[in-house]
């Protein structure tokens, strides 16, 4: 401990591993405005009369449109399980740097492929940018692995992951103010899609997927990296590798819970990102302007609960008020049980008492955030050693529902304006919400599991799940 904090004051205070975190921040910023920006566009690209009315206008229904929405993650969850083991190989800026520079391109071909073929177009081009951006968080995981000193993991993996929050802010807040410019509902495809491209620009110039690849750092912080890392990753490195117990990780029970709270709680999540500039205009009445301004807002209370959520855990956990387990459950119900009520409440909102809509809203996002802190860190609880994996599992499994939920909208609202169906949209996620959170307090569990070797029990327990926890 002292070599590395003789080592880490050797370091400069802004190096190339800060350098690598900035433009993973950023690269996950357009990653996620790439994601998101289709849910306000759609609105201005199915209603002239709210955006500039020179650019086209499709007539396509609200099941059409869920489609559209929901295509996205089609091809998302088809590359969760393999991206882990290509980063891996091939190196996480590579795999990086094809996942958002061929989504990027792609978005900016996004208005010439709704002229040219209409909604099932736009579905086909949604769905490869979906298999593209299934890289993102594998390879993100794999360069900050490279890069990130024990003592900073937790630091420099939370700047880096908030950057998922922030695109989706930035995007929600500018593109309707975007689609009602000279540039129309195109513009938000074209202006995301091009600083995406700017992006890999700059990555592929100053990005490496590890301080060894980089010619240009210094040899005080090459070492700093190299002393804090390089016990563990080249016992790991130079070691056979573990066999994956895919049979007991898939039967073990505190594992399927962990997978299915995880599934209901991307319902609740995407039902909301997705839909909510639909709502808003439709029940609430607001123009697109409002619309995406006030869309950003929940998004923003979100990113900045992440930092709030993550000091109040480390106060609880440096004083040793409570067990791991209870913390993982206090957060979790937190974030799953607070969102329940005010999506139940949120049903009865009309448009006479829209601040009251905004304020629910917002809290059922921003508190979101507090999960980041309970199930979403038990992959490492139950088993260290297989933790990516876990991750991959359930993450592909909770995509499916990212598919599911803005589909079933589809059927259920066939009249965008009737505030009776909605509600069962925000009952349906509170449902979800209340029973994935309670099968995880009742049967959730933070201890390893009989089926992780322990072998590799090298590595810091702590700062491990320091890490974990700062990731978005």
């Amino acid at each position: 401990m002292v070599k590395n904090r003789r080592l880490e004051s050797e370091g400069p205070l802004f190096g190339v591993r800060h350098l690598q975190c900035l433009l993973v921040f950023c690269g996950l910023s357009v990653a996620y405005a790439l994601r998101v920006n289709l849910s306000v566009a759609i609105v201005a690209m199915t209603d002239r009369n709210d955006s500039n009315p020179d650019f086209d206008e499709y007539q396509w229904s609200e099941k059409t449109k869920s489609l559209v929405l929901s295509s996205f993650f089609w091809g998302y969850v088809v590359t969760q399980v393999p991206a882990g083991s290509l980063a891996h190989k091939f190196g996480g800026k590579v795999m990086l740097l094809l996942g958002i520079g061929i989504c990027s391109v792609l978005t900016v071909l996004t208005p010439i492929c709704a002229r040219l073929g209409d909604w099932k177009l736009v579905c086909g081009l949604r769905v490869i940018q979906g298999l593209s951006q299934g890289f993102l968080f594998p390879s993100t995981h794999t360069i900050l692995s490279k890069w990130a000193p024990v003592e900073e993991r937790g630091t420099l993996g939370t700047y880096s992951y908030s950057g998922a929050q922030f695109g989706t802010v930035v995007m929600l807040a500018t593109s309707g103010i975007v689609a009602s410019s000279s540039m129309g509902w195109p513009g938000i495809f074209y202006i995301s899609g091009g600083v995406g491209i700017a992006w890999t620009f700059a990555w592929f110039a100053w990005g490496a997927s590890s301080p060894a690849e980089y010619k240009r750092i210094s040899p005080e912080e090459k070492k700093l990296i190299e002393t804090s890392l390089g016990c563990a990753s080249q016992t790991e490195e130079n070691a056979a590798p573990m066999k994956t117990p895919w049979c007991r990780i898939l039967t073990s029970p505190p594992f399927l819970v962990l997978a299915l709270v995880h599934c209901t709680h991307n319902w609740g999540f995407w039902t909301l990102l997705t839909e909510i500039p639909t709502y808003m205009k439709n029940i609430l009445g607001m123009d697109i302007k409002s619309n995406a301004l006030l869309s950003a807002l929940p998004y923003t209370a979100m990113f900045l609960m992440c930092f709030v959520f993550s000091t109040l855990q480390s106060t609880l956990s440096r004083h040793q008020c409570i067990p791991l387990s209870v913390s993982r459950k206090l957060f979790n119900s937190i974030g799953h049980w607070i969102p329940m009520i005010t999506l139940i409440a949120l049903g009865y909102v009309g448009a006479d008492r829209i601040n009251l809509a905004i304020v629910l809203l917002t809290i059922t996002v921003g508190i979101n955030a507090s999960t980041y802190l309970g199930f979403q860190v038990n992959h490492i609880d139950l088993s260290p050693n297989f933790a990516g994996v876990l991750m991959g599992i359930t993450n592909c499994a909770a995509n499916i529902m990212s598919i599911i939920a803005p589909l079933i909208v589809g059927f259920i609202v066939t009249d965008e304006k009737n505030p009776t169906q909605w509600r069962i949209i925000f009952f349906t996620a509170a449902g979800f919400y209340f029973v994935g959170n309670l099968l995880f307090v009742i049967f959730g569990k933070t201890t390893v599991q009989p089926w992780n070797d322990m072998k590799s029990s090298q590595v810091a327990k702590g700062d491990d799940v320091n890490y974990a926890e700062s990731q978005h």
